[in-house]
């Protein structure tokens, strides 16, 4: 118990809460808003923050107030939208900094872990469980991870904070509450930033992932099929006249009963490309034809 207590006095002052302002043009406020806050870890002394795209993107002005309560200018340094993950640097420096897990002892089922969270300026709340999952994940839009980190831990406040192994190491950030039993939050692995640290913060976004094709929709799974249920105004998708309520059958001529497989078949193509999607509406099927775009630049 004692040690668990210290590896949490250890932990809160490296954990930041983050405000951020977005103008209203921007392409995610619709979905987002504009005044957006959330969690996140100081991983290195100069002012390094790790924590999860959605509260920054589109974001011009983003303050971090620390666990001994000052309030910082910050800048976002880094977007990966492929993994979700975003990198922000706090001014100043001689920050409390936490380590992240480099991969030499990775998490199992079954570890203990725990998740630190602002709720609010320098207010912090915790809550601990354990390794429930590390398996495929694919969200409503145009999103999956290969790996994600499922817990029993509950997210106890804003998302973006970090999930924190045995070792005192940051090993995922929050990212999404759940509620499968015994499965309460996803975490995005830590991997997604330590293994391409450099390229990150050199170009602000992983220049070395194959381009793939993004076209602005929301959907989810009917006895069996995908279902178009929202498009993001101003994306191709909604551009190309696609609707809520579409069926969707088939990404050129291969045929799509999943999620993951509609995303796969989406990114079989690079950005820029035509993609034709076969879907089901009025009582028949129908052809639409929609020009993809690159999403860091939709949404730069």
């Amino acid at each position: 118990m004692n040690a668990s207590v210290r590896l949490l006095e250890r932990t809160l002052p490296a954990t930041v809460h983050l405000r951020a302002a977005v103008p209203e043009a921007h392409p995610s406020a619709s979905v987002l808003g504009t005044d957006r806050s959330g969690s996140g870890a100081l991983i290195d002394e100069s002012g390094l923050i790790v924590t999860v795209n959605y509260i920054v993107l589109g974001s011009r002005d983003v303050r971090v107030t620390t666990f001994d309560g000052r309030e910082v200018a910050a800048e976002v340094v880094a977007q990966d939208f492929a993994s979700g993950i975003a990198i922000v640097r706090a001014a100043g420096g001689g920050f409390q900094a936490l380590p992240v897990a480099d991969g030499s002892s990775p998490l199992a089922v079954g570890d203990d872990a725990f998740i630190v969270a602002s709720v609010g300026d320098a207010a912090r709340r915790a809550s601990s469980g354990g390794i429930t999952a590390l398996e495929h994940f694919d969200a409503n839009w145009e999103y999956t991870l290969e790996r994600a980190i499922l817990s029993s831990a509950m997210n106890p406040g804003l998302a973006g904070g970090p999930l924190v192994d045995r070792h005192g190491r940051v090993a995922g950030v929050v990212s999404l509450n759940m509620n499968d039993i015994g499965r309460f939050s996803l975490a995005i692995p830590i991997e997604h930033y330590a293994g391409h640290r450099e390229e990150l913060l050199r170009h602000g976004r992983r220049v070395t992932r194959p381009s793939r094709a993004w076209i602005g929709l929301f959907c989810y799974l009917l006895h069996g099929r995908v279902v178009v249920g929202g498009l993001l105004d101003g994306g191709p998708a909604a551009a190309a006249g696609l609707a809520p309520g579409d069926l969707v059958l088939a990404v050129g001529d291969q045929a799509v009963r999943t999620r993951r497989e509609l995303y796969e078949r989406l990114w079989d193509h690079r950005a820029g490309e035509e993609v034709r999607l076969r879907v089901y509406r009025d009582g028949g099927p129908t052809t639409v034809l929609v020009r993809s775009v690159d999403v860091d630049e939709f949404f730069a």
